[in-house]
């Protein structure tokens, strides 16, 4: 398979740049802000197929290669995914994620200062299928779920926020609709709120970090995603190391 794509990591000749772990049950790539996990109306090319061109090349496989997609982040997010190369990972994966027993941790670039540095967020959310958009209800609105998040802000410049984010529950479009209600919508999120988009699309949303066990072999697997190369994300990225 050959893609007409020049941006690193679109094709299966670099995807391998992309992969964070790798073994016979499962693999973890750091997706780009403009790739698709799975198929949408574009029909653009998708992740999930580019991985898969991947491994029939790399291990020579006959015939289609099997793998199963775990969980997915929205287009203009990037970072770490889980895909099964085998049913029986992913059946237990599916599991996994289902019992909260996956850590994801995410980093969030916003404008605006958030309240207090560090708390708990607990909100109910609906999700308008035709906008593709969650809000933020009360308690008792019809078909209303339960979101839960803890934020820390852990670096900062002169315009913009990094909060680290670890997920308690995982609904559409959790982050970007709760911190839109905190007034720190994400950079590049018109749809909550941001005052401006990104040039290439994305938001300021990356899946940093995931950390489980591992279903097969139960050992802990840990893998940190690198940001994308932006000057924002550069800056931010040192300022929370050091």
């Amino acid at each position: 398979m050959s893609v007409n794509n020049t941006e690193p990591g679109t094709s299966p000749d670099d995807i391998s740049q992309s992969v964070l772990y790798e073994d016979n049950h499962l693999i973890i790539v750091n997706k780009l802000p403009s790739q698709i996990v799975q198929g949408d109306k574009t029909g653009d090319i998708t992740l999930a197929e580019l991985i898969k061109s991947y491994i029939k090349r790399k291990y020579n496989k006959p015939g289609e290669v099997f793998l199963g997609v775990v969980h997915r982040l929205d287009r203009p997010v990037s970072g770490a995914v889980i895909f099964a190369r085998t049913s029986k990972s992913l059946s237990r994966l599916n599991l996994m994620l289902k019992n909260h027993e996956i850590q994801k941790t995410y980093w969030a670039v916003v404008g605006n200062e958030p309240p207090v540095q560090e708390q708990s967020l607990i909100n109910y959310l609906v999700r308008n299928e035709g906008q593709n958009k969650s809000y933020v209800v009360r308690e008792n609105t019809r078909n209303s779920q339960l979101a839960e998040l803890h934020y820390k802000l852990i670096a900062r410049s002169e315009r913009y926020y990094l909060l680290e984010i670890n997920l308690k529950t995982g609904r559409h479009h959790q982050i970007r609709a709760q911190l839109a209600a905190i007034n720190c919508p994400i950079k590049g999120d018109l749809k909550y709120g941001a005052p401006r988009s990104n040039a290439n699309g994305s938001i300021h949303l990356h899946a940093r970090k995931i950390e489980f066990i591992h279903p097969v072999s139960k050992n802990t697997v840990s893998v940190t995603a690198p940001t994308p190369p932006d000057p924002v994300w550069n800056a931010l990225h040192i300022a929370a190391v050091n």
